[in-house]
């Protein structure tokens, strides 16, 4: 059973959709005891990071959340601000972030190497995986995925991360170390490449 983590901050009802479009079997919550029975997670995300990491704290999510991710090793995948969330922090605030990856959150900044760039980075982008990237195979060569967001993740190791994008300048698409996968896309807006992505983490082992 696919848990889709519910901390009322993410499209919890598109994925569903998705997922259940795949025949993947998927469950909405935001019970730490549905969580710690998951075969794998999925953390959604769209808003502020200080509010998201706020309200995992407080819906006593977090103990959870790093039992799986960290010592069972379930599949995790984040997506937009959940990926972000799997880093240390976020420059678009204080607190700190979930520390499974050495990563951070840095805002896209309109200056005079990258004039009139517009922020947010919205649309479709086309997604360059780095190394033999399982979760993309089976993907058109040319597929593109959606994007909604204003910070991007800047990793501190390079095998971390898994895809790239162009805007302004190279940016994370996707990361992966083990059991952690994250897109700062969004698969449930990126129709068929998102069905087949979301496919592909469903038959993750």
């Amino acid at each position: 059973m696919i848990v889709v983590v519910d901390y009322k901050m993410g499209n919890v009802g598109s994925i569903l959709n998705m997922l259940k479009k795949i025949g993947a079997p998927a469950l909405v919550s935001s019970n730490p005891a549905d969580i710690e029975s998951a075969d794998k997670l999925i953390l959604p995300g769209v808003g502020a990071f200080d509010h998201a990491m706020a309200r995992i704290c407080e819906l006593g999510l977090l103990p959870a959340l790093n039992a799986k991710a960290l010592v069972d090793k379930t599949p995790v995948l984040g997506i937009c601000l959940g990926m972000q969330l799997f880093g240390r922090g976020s420059e678009e605030g204080k607190l700190p972030g979930l520390g499974w990856l050495e990563c951070s959150s840095v805002k896209f900044r309109s200056d005079a190497a990258q004039p009139g760039l517009k922020i947010p980075h919205m649309g479709w982008n086309r997604v360059e995986p780095k190394h033999d990237a399982s979760i993309f195979k089976g993907l058109e060569e040319d597929h593109g995925f959606y994007f909604v967001h204003s910070y991007h993740v800047v990793c501190e190791r390079a095998e971390d991360v898994l895809a790239t994008a162009r805007y302004g300048h190279e940016i994370v698409a996707s990361v992966q170390r083990g059991n952690l996968l994250g897109t700062q896309f969004h698969p449930e807006k990126s129709h068929k490449h998102g069905l087949r992505l979301l496919k592909s983490f469903a038959e993750m082992r």
